[in-house]
């Protein structure tokens, strides 16, 4: 005789199959919706990603499209767009918008991001960014010898020289040329140039800086012409001691020199 443990469980009924599907669906959203929670933040920064990129190749082809029109405000406020969350290539938002404000004339201004780009460019990104800056700073100078200021001008012309020069050698190759963001222009040809020109500005300079010194120079007399004319002073002196002798000390006044 069997006991009723021994028994095995009833079949199931077409409701109870129902039941366990339902739990064990339930089961499966429970799981695919606290997956969803902890992949969220992945998704998001995914998402953002594709955003960013989207929005820096936006910003950079509007930038250069207004550049191209002369619209260098509008090529401004585009390459600033660049910005935020620049988290990669991040010299080129301070690049576009000192190129943009060099366009203008704000030369300043553009110095200050270029200089800010430079550091942050690598490999041969560096190539255009020193070539633009080196630009700037002899329109800097241009500026300065406009206004009459040639020992401010050389200056600046020296600075850019300096910046020409010390552009690495890479910046010639095909390599650079084909990554100039004007393939129009020859890239060696443009920093021979440069160089050529701004070390010819800087030696014109010094000379026009240095004429109204040496015109004061020679404006104020010189050691020996001082010297010649206490002697004469002290001649002269005498000569009327010497006189005022043979005249017997007499009551006649000193003549007048």
């Amino acid at each position: 005789m069997t006991t009723p443990s021994q028994h095995p469980m009833p079949p199931a009924t077409q409701a109870d199959a129902a039941a366990l599907l339902l739990a064990a669906n339930r089961r499966r959203r429970r799981i695919r919706w606290w997956v969803a929670v902890a992949t969220l933040p992945l998704t998001l920064a995914g998402l953002l990603l594709v955003g960013k990129v989207l929005s820096m190749y936006a910003f950079a082809h509007q930038s250069i499209s207004s550049f191209v029109t002369g619209s260098y405000a509008e090529s401004e406020s585009a390459a600033r767009g660049q910005t935020w969350l620049n988290g990669f290539e991040q010299f080129k938002a301070p690049y576009n918008i000192g190129t943009a404000q060099a366009g203008a004339e704000q030369l300043a201004a553009a110095r200050d991001h270029l200089e800010a780009a430079l550091p942050l460019a690598t490999g041969l990104d560096v190539c255009y960014v020193r070539i633009n800056l080196s630009l700037v700073i002899e329109r800097q100078g241009d500026a300065a010898q406009a206004d009459g200021d040639a020992v401010a001008a050389a200056e600046f012309y020296g600075q850019a020289l300096q910046v020409t020069v010390e552009t690495p050698e890479e910046c010639r190759s095909d390599e650079a040329q084909n990554q100039s963001p004007d393939p129009s222009r020859d890239m060696s040809d443009t920093l021979d140039e440069n160089q050529q020109r701004q070390q010819q500005k800087q030696q014109q300079n010094p000379e026009q800086g240095e004429q109204p010194s040496e015109q004061g120079e020679q404006d104020q007399p010189s050691q020996s012409d001082l010297d010649d004319i206490e002697n004469r002073l002290d001649q002269g002196a005498q000569e009327r001691e010497d006189q005022l002798g043979e005249d017997g000390g007499s009551g006649g006044t000193e003549r007048p020199w």
